[in-house]
């Protein structure tokens, strides 16, 4: 038996398919009042596999709900997390990801879970100075650099470690940004949505992106191989934003975003944004944080994962263009 937690995200659906395809019996967690809508649209192929999926209501952040979900599971996959760049969500952050995670590692290690797999972030890796690649061996240093949701991560990263100290057997991936068919209203799926719609805006900076299809494979992979103690940045390639969504906006049949947000009108932007926030208590769309980081250069390199395993990651445009048609497939009548 596996458990994946965080079933309904974008990574735990696509881990759950490619685990079903290999014949795995699968349990998935999920939070009470969650939409596995999303989740059930990436096994639309495979109704009869969606059926076999054994899913148990609970939450990472409730020791006796997790406890309950590890009985009789051998391999656990975690991939539950909040991620989020408003301010207002740094405590919830802290609690889910770095409580929900020390939660799993006891557990796995008290009920002898035999191979655990983190889903991490490359933002728990940190910031190096901008243009130096980042990879598994960058330290994190404590910077401005460094979002809310980059120090949680961090946070639950070290609880996984600490497992490992422990005797779980672990390994960490640490995906850079991922794009893949999810929820169109939200995380990084919610980029097609908006160029689909008319985004106007670009911001000059570079960053990793990568398919979820390959978390989702190299993760199980390196289960399989019984990996342990280490970890994984898993990036297919470093691009500009402005490229993305030049390709995004193509696969659409779209104009591209033409308006180049400098660093000073990004900087009003958010001040303005989280002043007219103040009184409402509403989520900001844009926050200091993502304004400028998409303002920065950030290289990372999947060359450890290349080396030691011989992975080969889905090429960037074919992967925009298979979530573009996607996209089109669901949403656009």
């Amino acid at each position: 038996m596996v458990l994946v937690t965080g079933g309904t995200g974008l990574v735990g659906s696509h881990l759950m398919l490619e685990l079903s395809l290999k014949g795995k019996k699968i349990r998935a967690l999920h939070r009470a009042g969650s939409n596995v809508i999303h989740a059930e649209r990436v096994f639309k192929s495979y109704p009869e596999l969606w059926k076999k999926i054994e899913w148990v209501e609970g939450d990472v952040t409730d020791v006796y709900s997790v406890l309950e979900a590890l009985e009789g599971v051998e391999e656990v996959y975690h991939a539950a997390g909040l991620i989020s760049f408003s301010p207002l969500d740094f405590k919830m952050m802290l609690k889910v990801n770095v409580e929900g995670t020390a939660n799993m590692v006891n557990m796995s290690l008290e009920k002898g879970i035999k191979r655990f797999c983190h889903i991490s972030s490359v933002a728990a890796i940190g910031r190096n100075e901008e243009g130096i690649e980042i990879n598994e061996k960058s330290v994190w240093k404590t910077s401005s650099l460094n979002s809310n949701y980059a120090i949680s991560k961090y946070g639950a990263e070290r609880e996984v470690w600490r497992g490992v100290e422990e005797g779980l057997s672990a390994v960490i991936v640490n995906p850079t940004i991922i794009l893949g068919p999810g929820n169109w209203d939200s995380g990084s799926s919610n980029m097609i949505l908006k160029v689909w719609t008319g985004l106007r805006f670009y911001t000059t900076g570079m960053t990793g992106f990568v398919d979820v299809r390959d978390v989702a494979s190299a993760s199980i992979e390196l289960m399989e191989k019984g990996i342990k103690s280490q970890r994984y940045v898993l990036n297919s390639e470093n691009i500009s934003y402005q490229s993305l969504f030049d390709m995004i906006a193509l696969n659409l049949g779209r104009k591209k975003p033409n308006i180049r947000v400098s660093h000073l009108l990004g900087e009003i932007a958010w001040r303005g944004i989280a002043l007219a926030n103040l009184f409402s208590k509403s989520k900001p769309l844009i926050t200091k944080e993502t304004t400028r980081n998409g303002q920065r250069t950030w290289k990372y390199s999947s060359k450890k994962l290349i080396n030691e395993t011989g992975f080969k990651f889905i090429p960037l445009k074919d992967s925009i263009a298979y979530t573009c048609k996607v996209f089109l497939e669901e949403r656009r009548f």
